[in-house]
């Protein structure tokens, strides 16, 4: 399947860069979307969206501005750099013998500007540079450009903006436009593509989710299912019927309370809002525990296993609780709650798996423990933040902490006073491993 790839920019850059995706003619369909000045160019990605795969911008300038908004597609641009400025200087100096010292630049950074000169002899002492362009409005980087020229401290403008270069050439200024170069925009092309093949195939992945409801946990053989029940089992199937359907998917009732749904990675991704829509429909029909497990797989085997694996740690974790098996092993959630911790179920550091089974303490656990840390950003945590994040007391989070601290996993790097009267707590940080 070819990708097709929306190409924002001047039409001459365009048509270069349709030139050069020639060479991948065989991955992808180029869709050209010109503009006549670089602030159209969220306008073209909101109105053109449902023609493309990905946007390829021609420049960083349109790439920023495009990107300040949420496009719901990769975004690729081919960069500038110190080999731009080569060609340019080259064509401007052995073309038209310009003096290469006293020039205006825009859209580079200083030391991409130094190193390029520097490579090539030249004295950069009397250089002006206006990088960082993308947040400025164009109107600025002419008046820069032009201010510099008419005080005589310039003899010619290099801009990384078309609509600037124009508006330069009309004012009689001596000004160049700085492109990428081919490499650069090959370069850009194949990354492009490389990272949309990888989400595509990852999209195309399995996901299979386990719910899980208990009503059925009250019926024993003295007291059989009664109607009530089967009317609250129906509409529990039908809240589940409404999400499988928006998620493109199929579902199996495999019990009393019990469903199974099989989709693919990207329909569920597409609809991860409708999840906890899904649980909040569920909790409004019956208040007993409730819990879902979600599994990603490169086959239906594989990505039960993982649902089956995540509904077991959304059961441990909580009445009411969502949680997620990625194909690499990892484990998200809960997903229920604002926010929540990702972690791995396996390590292949024999060192750390010797030291966890000498200190009683489990491989997820110590996973999780690492992302909590990961998770509250200032490299440390307490007893009471273990137990929080990880449901359990706060006595029994210390004891693990005191055990990794034992097998040298972790060390204590100072203590906090309690509000209330009591010991000062213990400050904990994972060791680099």
């Amino acid at each position: 399947m070819k990708v097709r790839v929306g190409v924002i920019g001047p039409a001459d850059s365009i048509n270069l860069m349709s030139k050069i995706a020639e060479e991948f003619q065989d991955k992808l369909t180029i869709v050209p979307l010109a503009y006549n000045h670089e602030k159209e160019t969220y306008k073209i990605t909101q109105n053109n969206q449902h023609l493309v795969d990905i946007w390829f911008f021609t420049g960083i300038i349109p790439y920023k501005l495009a990107t300040k908004h949420p496009l719901n597609r990769q975004s690729f641009y081919p960069k500038l750099d110190g080999a731009s400025l080569h060609k340019i200087l080259l064509e401007m100096f052995y073309k038209e013998n310009k003096n290469l010292e006293k020039i205006s630049i825009d859209t580079l950074l200083e030391n991409e500007v130094y190193e390029a000169y520097t490579d090539l002899s030249i004295n950069h002492e009397q250089l002006h540079i206006f990088g960082r362009t993308w947040d400025r409005h164009s109107d600025d980087l002419v008046q820069f450009h032009y201010e510099l020229h008419k005080s005589k401290k310039v003899d010619a403008c290099i801009t990384g903006l078309r609509s600037v270069y124009e508006n330069l050439t009309k004012l009689g200024i001596p000004a160049y436009w700085l492109k990428s170069t081919n490499e650069n925009i090959r370069y850009a092309l194949n990354t492009a593509i490389q990272q949309w093949e990888t989400m595509y195939f990852k999209n195309s992945q399995l996901a299979v989710l386990l719910i899980k409801i208990g009503i059925g946990c009250s019926v024993t053989e003295n007291f059989p299912l009664t109607y009530e029940m089967n009317r609250l089992n129906l509409q529990l199937q039908k809240a589940v019927l409404n999400f499988t359907e928006n998620i493109t998917g199929s579902f199996i009732s495999i019990g009393m309370g019990e469903f199974i749904i099989f989709s693919t990675r990207g329909a569920l991704q597409s609809n991860l809002g409708q999840m906890n829509v899904l649980m909040e429909n569920i909790l409004l029909l019956t208040d007993r525990p409730a819990h879902i497990g979600i599994g990603y797989g490169e086959t239906t085997l594989s990505a039960e296993e993982n649902a089956r694996l995540a509904l077991l740690h959304a059961q441990n974790y909580g009445d009411k609780s969502i949680f997620l098996v990625t194909d690499t092993g990892n484990i998200e959630g809960p997903l229920t709650e604002k926010e929540s911790i990702s972690y791995g179920f396996r390590t292949e550091n024999k060192e750390v798996s010797e030291k966890l089974k000498k200190a009683g303490v489990a491989i997820t656990t110590f996973n999780r423990i690492v992302s909590v840390q990961k998770n509250l950003g200032n490299l440390s945590i307490t007893a009471n933040d273990i137990a929080l994040w990880l449901k359990m007391t706060e006595r029994n989070a210390r004891r693990i902490l005191n055990s990794l601290v034992e097998q040298d996993l972790i060390e204590v790097i100072g203590k906090e006073s309690p509000q209330t009267r009591g010991r000062p707590r213990q400050i904990y940080r994972i060791k680099q491993i």
